[in-house]
């Protein structure tokens, strides 16, 4: 049996008495990769902020690796090894994928720091490495202002990962990519699993379908459903709440 690296129970977050999470029961297995889907509303984006510390719960609690998280700040639990891609990239836009990853590496955080002085040769071996990761040696040393969309989801991906992070909270990384990109960007997350684990939220249902292998349904603030991504399909209660509203838009 998986070691547990998320554990989550009995978790509630009230907002003025408005419930955005709700009782909601989550285990992740170390090494695991979960899709996360819902309507709109349904706590997605609380439940990433619940469990980086952005938001405390009124009721429950958020284990990472056994070690409840409630009394850390944002900082200590980034530094435990959880991190977290927001929707939109963000990146150093006027520096270059190369320098990006340079500073992410950097154990000094300090982007002055990280550009000037010199790199170690385990730093720049690691950054090559990530670069091959996220197919973007071609444009290492351009401007990351010059990169398209999916090259900047990319690279923020890249720049996550080179903080050498446990867990992985990715949210919505395909929207607004095309059909291309957003394959490219499965195909990194699918690569990434296997040596980290990670939680996916996302809209884009054929994105999901290349990626899932177990799938997570939230709905009014707690967990509607779990399983692949036939079985989530194919679910009444899923139909009803979620993928059949996507059908008839």
């Amino acid at each position: 049996m998986n070691a547990k690296v998320l554990e989550i129970e009995n978790l509630t977050v009230s907002f003025d008495g408005f419930k955005a999470l709700n009782q909601l029961n989550f285990s992740l297995d170390e090494g695991e990769l979960r899709v996360i889907i819902g309507p709109n509303g349904a706590g997605k984006t609380t439940f990433l902020d619940v469990i980086t510390g952005k938001v405390q719960p009124t009721v429950g609690q958020v284990r990472f690796k056994g070690k409840n998280l409630r009394s850390l700040s944002e900082d200590q639990i980034s530094r435990s090894g959880i991190g977290r891609k927001f929707q939109t990239p963000r990146v150093y836009l006027k520096l270059t994928p190369r320098e990006n990853l340079e500073i992410s590496c950097s154990r000094s955080k300090n982007v002055f720091a990280a550009l000037f002085q010199p790199i170690p040769a385990a730093e720049r071996r690691t950054v090559a490495g990530l670069l091959e990761t996220i197919d973007l040696t071609a444009k290492a040393d351009l401007p990351a202002e010059l990169l398209s969309h999916g090259e900047k989801q990319r690279l923020e991906i890249g720049m996550l990962v080179a903080q050498a992070p446990d867990l992985l909270l990715v949210d919505e990384p395909v929207a607004g990519l095309t059909d291309e990109e957003t394959e490219a960007v499965g195909d990194l997350l699918l690569a990434l699993a296997e040596s980290h684990s990670i939680v996916v939220i996302e809209h884009d249902m054929e994105f999901v379908r290349q990626i899932a292998r177990q799938v997570t349904v939230l709905h009014q603030g707690t967990v509607l459903c779990e399983g692949s991504m036939s079985e989530v399909q194919t679910d009444p209660r899923v139909i009803e709440v979620y993928l059949g509203h996507q059908e008839e838009e």
